[in-house]
């Protein structure tokens, strides 16, 4: 299929299922955190600064991760750091499931 190895991706093809699930994790993520930010300035109005601030670093966070799917998509990051991005995206779920549970107390 290629003519030389210059022409061989670094880390050999990419399957189909692999970049869907890649896609998926990133969307559903990225969904989530936009949500939370959303949040953040909707409950309680007046928003309260704290709540704010948790957002963007939440924000920040998955943009690094965001990055990191990128540049592994890109084949910079070799494929042993697929399951640390996973691990990532699963921890800004989180974070972000707690940031609604205090975003949305009922005082």
């Amino acid at each position: 299929m290629y003519s030389n190895d210059a022409d061989r991706p670094l880390f050999g093809e990419a399957r189909a299922q692999d970049r869907y699930l890649n896609y998926t994790v990133g969307a559903i993520t990225c969904l989530m955190v936009l949500e939370t930010l959303i949040s953040a300035f909707v409950f309680p109005l007046p928003p309260k600064g704290l709540h704010v601030f948790l957002a963007a670093v939440i924000v920040m966070v998955c943009a690094s991760e965001l990055l990191l799917i990128y540049w592994y998509r890109q084949g910079d990051v070799e494929p042993k750091f697929r399951k640390l991005i996973f691990y990532n995206s699963f921890t800004i779920l989180l974070l972000c499931i707690c940031a609604n549970l205090i975003f949305h107390e009922n005082n």
